[in-house]
């Protein structure tokens, strides 16, 4: 395999501006690049182990991050928020200016997540090149199915994509497309990929891609094209197709499961689509109080990320209390009043470390965390001044909270590993309200809107809806898949992520579109800086 090295065009010239220019943008190796061989590119040699990096490496890493990628498309929405603390999770305000809608083209996760995506992208690119002779029809679909996954992220959330061909030196700025350029190319890469991809229903082996991956990355294409080329109303036709797609995945094996919290546990299910070995943690521990541990994590949460009370509010059941009996759906989870025995059939050896004959971590809720918190034994548990841990709903600001401000939100749960390598990337009730989305919207295929909503509903113990509007639609896709990475998407899609919502200071609709980063513009004249910025 070629050695390969990642550095930004035009580095020596830029060094020289950068020095009689009054700015204060640093430039590093990582800003902006798209990565350029430092011979000319003939090829990757070993296209399989290449391929399996940029799923155990690049991928892992872009999907575990809690910043970036994750923080941009939930921390900037009206279901997560990262409040400082005293001095925690202050680091400059950039936890703040996510949900305020404040940020700018400096900010650092905007650049990170802009390098970490179109990295991705040119990876990817390097074993469907021609010039990889060696690489099979399989492997090479694999890779234009993670380039499309990748340049979905980048029209999403830039709405222009750079692109390099392997080999290009650094001499050659690399081109952009427009975003409706950049929306052929993923249906381009996906459509030619999906002859070669395999057909599977649930397995072990969905972290890899499949026809069924494929086809939902294609509905989410399909849903948002009247977003993407500014259209305004999305057509019959493309709606139409959304059906389909999602009746191809349904066709491999796919369902609805009941036992919401179960479907995130490292096990096959019949909902999960396409999943990486990242790990769980940062979706588990950065809300959880510094008091709230397990035998493998001593130390306990990180105590940062909360959701509103408004979103909260979306959930059937009480809601100023959320233990077990509360009337609350499923979804909206519990917190136990103590720890639970250990199951019969587990290893007290991994889940019992302390032999006191108590599963580990259970006493940690599901869910939404509100009120008082209990330790394993039913004891109260106390934040580190003393007082009673008991999680509050409103927050004075975005600044000067305490330790007990906030509503904490856990999917993912240390009683199945606390730091477990499997992260859900696609799921199937996400394709399921898709297709109740599309037919709603006008598109054509079997199933009646409100009663596939109220198919999900029932299996998630939530009363029926007794009607269905635009607004049912989006708050029932935040009550299923909240924290998955799709909440920004959803609320521009429904026209409301310009909307007012506590602790949020700017409705600028231009924000439906982050900035080019700085450098980037500076390291490729042919990008152009979105509106706005």
């Amino acid at each position: 395999m070629k050695k390969e090295h990642f550095k930004s065009s035009l580095l020596i010239v830029l060094s020289l501006l950068l020095v009689v220019s009054c700015t204060d943008l640093e430039i590093e190796e990582s800003d902006s690049s798209i990565a350029d061989s430092e011979t000319e590119f003939t090829g990757i040699e070993q296209p399989g182990p290449f391929l399996e990096n940029l799923y155990s490496g690049d991928l892992k890493g872009i999907v575990e991050n809690q910043q970036d990628l994750y923080a941009l498309n939930e921390v900037t929405s009206d279901e997560l928020l990262v409040p400082t603390r005293g001095t925690d999770w202050g680091d400059n305000g950039i936890w703040r200016k996510l949900h305020e809608h404040t940020w700018d083209d400096q900010h650092p996760y905007v650049l990170n997540n802009w390098n970490n995506l179109n990295q991705l992208v040119f990876r990817a690119s390097q074993i469907i090149d021609e010039r990889t002779t060696s690489a099979s029809d399989a492997e090479r679909a694999s890779a234009q199915f993670i380039r499309a996954y990748a340049m979905f992220w980048v029209m999403d959330m830039y709405g222009q994509a750079p692109f390099r061909t392997p080999g290009d030196g650094p001499e050659v700025d690399p081109m952009v497309m427009t975003r409706a350029e950049a929306f052929d190319f993923i249906l381009n890469d996906l459509n030619a990929a999906l002859p070669n991809l395999p057909t599977r229903g649930p397995s072990s082996e969905n972290l890899r891609p499949t026809k069924a991956a494929a086809n939902f990355l294609l509905a989410k294409l399909y849903l948002n094209k009247h977003i993407y080329l500014g259209t305004g109303t999305p057509a019959a036709a493309d709606m139409t197709q959304v059906v389909q797609l999602v009746d191809a995945v349904t066709a491999d094996g796919y369902a609805l499961q009941s036992g919401y919290f179960d479907i995130f546990k490292p096990d096959v299910d019949t909902e999960t689509i396409f999943f990486t070995i990242s790990s769980v943690g940062n979706r588990m521990w950065n809300g959880l109080h510094y008091n709230q541990g397990t035998p493998d994590n001593t130390g306990g949460g990180w105590n940062g990320w909360s959701t509103l009370a408004e979103f909260y509010d979306l959930f059937e059941g009480d809601p100023n209390i959320n233990t077990p009996g509360s009337g609350q759906e499923e979804r909206r989870g519990f917190v136990p009043l103590s720890g639970s025995p250990l199951p019969a059939g587990m290893d007290p050896d991994e889940f019992d470390e302390d032999n006191d004959g108590i599963l580990d971590g259970s006493n940690i809720g599901f869910g939404f965390l509100i009120g008082q918190q209990y330790d394993l034994d039913g004891s109260p548990l106390t934040d580190r001044p003393g007082n009673p841990l008991a999680f509050e709903k409103q927050f004075p600001g975005l600044a000067g909270n305490n330790e007990r401000t906030g509503i904490r939100t856990i999917k993912y749960h240390p009683t199945n590993g606390e730091f477990a390598g499997h992260q859900i990337i696609f799921r199937y009730a996400d394709a399921h309200l898709m297709k109740a989305e599309a037919i709603f919207r006008g598109g054509s295929g079997a199933g009646d809107p409100i009663g596939m909503v109220n198919q999900l509903r029932g299996l998630r113990n939530a009363s029926n809806l007794g009607a269905l509007g635009e607004q049912d639609l989006l708050d029932e896709r935040g009550r299923e898949l909240y924290k998955e990475f799709w909440r920004r998407n959803d609320l521009i899609r429904f026209g409301k992520f310009a909307d007012a919502w506590d602790l949020k200071i700017n409705t600028d609709d231009f924000r439906s579109l982050f900035p080019i980063p700085a450098t980037a513009l500076i390291t490729n004249p042919n990008l152009s800086q979105n509106p706005g910025y």
